[in-house]
C-alpha cells in the first residue's frame, strides 16, 4: 500500500484517533488527532512559531486557516474571536473531520471545507497558514495564487515556512508575483521564517 501523506485526500491508513492536550488561545485544551494527517502528535514547531509571533486576530471578520490539518490555527482564531467567521481549508477529509470534531468539543464555530467547496467569492480579513511545502513548488504556488488574491482591503496573511525548505525564495516569489500586495518578514524563530502579506 502506498504511504499516506498529509496532503492525501482520503487517507487509507487507520485513523487511530488519539487525544492530545495542547494550548490554544492561551488555555490548555484537549483535542482529537489521528494518523494520516499533518502533525498528529500535537502542534508542530512551525505552527507554534506562527501562534507565538503573529498578532492576535481581530475581534471580528472573516478568517482562513489554509492547510488546516486538525485545526490548531483555525481553532485558535475561533476561540480568540468568537464573533469572527472562520474557515478551515484542507484537501484531507480526515483532517477536516477532526477540525469539526475539535470545534464542537471546544464550543467554537469553524467551517471546515475542501478547496473545491470553499466559496470563491469570499474575501478574507486574515489568513494564517503553515503551507504544505512538501507538495512541491508548482502546487504550492498554485495554492497561494488562488487564496492570497482573496485578501480583503486591509487584510493580512501570515505564512510560516522553514528556512531550509525555501522560505527566502518563497518570499521573493511572493513579492514578484503579487506586486499589489506588501510582502515582508517580521520574524524569524527556530529556523522558521514568518512571512506577512498585506493588502493596503
Amino acid at each position: 500500500m502506498a504511504q499516506d501523506h498529509y496532503f492525501t485526500a482520503e487517507p487509507a491508513s487507520p485513523a487511530e484517533l488519539r487525544e492530545r492536550e495542547v494550548v490554544l488561545a492561551g488555555r490548555p485544551v484537549v483535542v482529537s488527532t489521528a494518523g494520516g494527517i499533518f502533525s498528529p502528535d500535537g502542534i508542530d514547531k512551525g505552527t507554534s512559531v506562527l501562534l507565538k509571533h503573529a498578532p492576535d486576530p481581530p475581534a471580528s471578520g472573516t478568517f482562513l486557516d489554509l492547510g488546516s490539518g486538525w485545526g490548531p490555527l483555525a481553532l485558535t482564531m475561533a476561540l480568540h474571536s468568537p464573533g469572527a467567521t472562520v474557515h478551515a481549508v484542507d484537501v484531507n477529509q480526515r483532517a477536516l473531520d477532526l477540525v469539526r470534531r475539535n470545534a464542537a468539543a471546544l464550543g467554537c464555530t469553524v467551517t471546515a471545507l475542501t478547496p473545491q467547496d470553499a466559496p470563491g467569492d469570499t474575501a478574507y480579513d486574515l489568513i494564517w497558514s503553515n503551507p504544505p511545502i512538501r507538495v512541491g513548488k508548482a502546487v504550492l504556488h498554485e495554492m497561494l495564487q488562488t487564496w492570497l488574491p482573496r485578501l480583503a482591503p486591509g487584510g493580512q496573511a501570515w505564512l510560516v515556512v522553514q528556512k531550509n525548505l525555501g522560505a527566502d525564495s518563497l518570499q521573493k516569489w511572493l513579492a514578484t508575483q503579487f506586486p499589489d500586495l506588501c510582502v515582508d518578514r517580521p520574524s524569524t524563530s527556530g529556523g522558521f521564517r514568518l512571512i506577512r502579506v498585506v493588502r493596503d
